[in-house]
């Protein structure tokens, strides 16, 4: 239990707790790493289904690419949108009602629509889940002590990482074995069993929250004061970058492993992401990493790590490549920790404003990395992509020189 929470960012939590609190804490724990898996769960799941989404629409791997990343669009708007009602909002009510609905257009989904409606159900997953997730942190930042809120963002991050895993393997094995649509049926049963846990679970009153409403006037000069903040309008830069290229790397390595020299069936191209294993141990070290050698040391560590791990990309050898992905992978996740964690500590007041902002940027480049790489792709090919990527991560660093200790 001691490396657990060591490794999970528990260890000051439990420090001064009796055995029956320390149980306590772990069970809390457990629940939100298990709520933020079902949130985010169809978010990367359907990135697996690619080859079998663009033979089953007859559509080019940059329009079903896009396609599928569109939820990132939604991400971006209801990040912001979220950070104008946030204070009108009951949270508990808020995030079992948004993973509810989550689950209408996931269902929808499994009718095999035209592209176009299989865009716009993507993007309003989008915006369920992101509401979801911002009013989670929103709850956790809130309700959480000085000491436990640490545990409980290291809990919540661990089960996104976890998610980008479990996601793909189940959408892979459910295609494989009985199909496309089961695919979406099942992660719609996912979305309702979030839901019941977030109600079960996630305290609160009803209504809305304490204090004055914020209006959108004061949210909008919120924004506009922050993006005064070099420092800040650094981390946004980042974020947008950081997904971008997470979202372009795994969305198109997946058309790279379905043909020569791989040529991997579906089910392999699945349990090809295990290559998240490693990023599961390693981004709740982030918060360690800040505090021994300063955001900056660790953000350039994690960015050396993806460079490396893009290189490998670039290799026809198979081990190579999966090192590869699981480089990149770790390394983002990591950098986007400590980003994330930045962003709060540079914002000088209004949080939940700034956060809107880097959310919205980071979903941004999201999709914007399924539409630009996807073009590349089919123009230049996996080579010239992968420098694209690896430059755009070299922008990141540069960005990150703004980050002091």
């Amino acid at each position: 239990m001691a490396v657990t929470a060591q490794m999970t960012g528990l260890a000051p939590e439990l420090a001064s707790k009796t055995p029956e609190d320390r149980r306590m804490v772990i069970r809390r724990s457990t629940m939100i790493a298990l709520i933020a898996f079902l949130t985010l769960i169809d978010l990367f799941g359907s990135q697996a289904l690619l080859p079998v989404l663009v033979q089953t629409y007859g559509v080019s791997p940059a329009a079903m690419g896009f396609a599928v990343n569109a939820s990132t669009i939604g991400m971006a708007l209801a990040s912001l949108v979220v950070a104008v009602f946030a204070r009108r909002i009951d949270r508990k009510r808020g995030i079992w009602m948004c993973l509810a609905m989550l689950s209408i257009p996931t269902m929808l989904l499994a009718q095999q629509p035209d592209l176009t409606t299989f865009t716009m159900l993507r993007i309003a997953q989008g915006v369920f889940m992101s509401a979801a997730f911002t009013l989670t942190l929103t709850y956790l930042s809130e309700e959480c002590s000085l000491t436990a809120v640490g545990g409980a963002m290291a809990a919540y991050i661990t089960g996104n990482v976890a998610s980008n895993l479990f996601g793909r393997l189940l959408a892979s094995g459910l295609a494989d074995n009985l199909g496309l649509a089961q695919s979406f049926y099942g992660f719609a049963v996912l979305n309702l069993f979030g839901a019941l846990a977030a109600y079960l679970y996630i305290g609160g009153r009803d209504g809305a929250r304490d204090g004055a409403a914020q209006d959108a006037g004061s949210v909008v000069a919120a924004w506009k004061d922050h993006l005064t903040n070099a420092r800040l309008v650094a981390m946004i830069g980042i974020g947008f970058i950081l997904l971008f290229v997470f979202v372009a790397t795994f969305t198109y390595a997946n058309f790279i492993l379905s043909e020569a020299p791989f040529a991997l069936p579906q089910m392999y191209i699945g349990l090809v992401y295990f290559v998240f294993v490693p990023a599961i141990f390693t981004t709740p070290l982030a918060a360690v990493s800040v505090r021994r050698y300063g955001a900056r040391a660790s953000f350039h560590g994690a960015i050396a790590v993806s460079l490396v791990g893009l290189v490998l990309l670039l290799m026809p050898v198979l081990a190579l490549f999966l090192l590869g992905l699981a480089l990149v992978g770790a390394g983002l996740f990591f950098a986007q920790s400590v980003a994330t964690g930045y962003v709060g500590r540079t914002a000088t007041h209004d949080h939940a404003a700034a956060n809107g902002l880097y959310l919205a940027s980071y979903y941004a480049g999201g999709i914007a990395g399924a539409f630009v790489i996807g073009r590349v792709f089919e123009a230049q090919g996996w080579s010239v992509s992968v420098i694209v990527l690896a430059a755009l991560t070299v922008a990141a660093w540069v960005l990150s020189l703004r980050m002091t200790r």
